[in-house]
């Protein structure tokens, strides 16, 4: 999955690549470095760029990992939770800052993340072959997710 996600992002970036002129650019930055002698690509950015997709590929599959470990839910929560703490992180390092309503936001977030608790599971029946379920009562009837909160535990379909 990672892989076709990583693929899927290719073509709109090298079209607004073309479209932001960054063909000619490269063009233009190689002619130069080869007409002064330079090296086309310093060791200390090859190394850099390694590094980068080193961790863009980690946290490609980190995602696609976690996906499969928690529901939509959590999964949501999980990375809503990861952009507070970026936020949080500029808060406390760089001098430009959000807006108060931004940091109330954020901290509305914070409370929000901190109070979630998953939902419980439905309960499954599992027939006998008889129409019966293993418990005994009619597998004809369905439990609603809803119908303890109504108090109204006799539904029938």
């Amino acid at each position: 999955p990672v892989l076709y996600t990583n693929m899927l992002g290719w073509p709109p970036m090298l079209g607004f690549a073309y479209m932001g002129g960054e063909y000619g650019s490269l063009y233009h930055d190689v002619a130069e470095r080869g007409k002064s002698g330079e090296t086309l690509f310093p060791a200390a950015g090859v190394i850099l760029l390694f590094l980068g997709c080193v961790v863009g590929t980690g946290i490609g599959y980190s995602g696609w990992w976690c996906r499969d470990k928690v529901s939509a839910a959590s999964y949501t929560l999980i990375g809503v939770m990861n952009k507070c703490l970026t936020v949080l992180v500029n808060l406390l390092i760089w001098d430009q800052h959000a807006a108060m309503e931004g940091i109330a936001s954020l901290s509305l977030c914070l409370i929000g993340g901190a109070i979630y608790r998953q939902a419980p599971m439905r309960k499954q029946h599992v027939e006998d072959g008889n129409g019966k379920d293993a418990n005994g009562g009619d597998s004809g009837k369905q439990e609603l997710g809803m119908a303890p909160l109504l108090g109204n535990n006799n539904l029938s379909s």
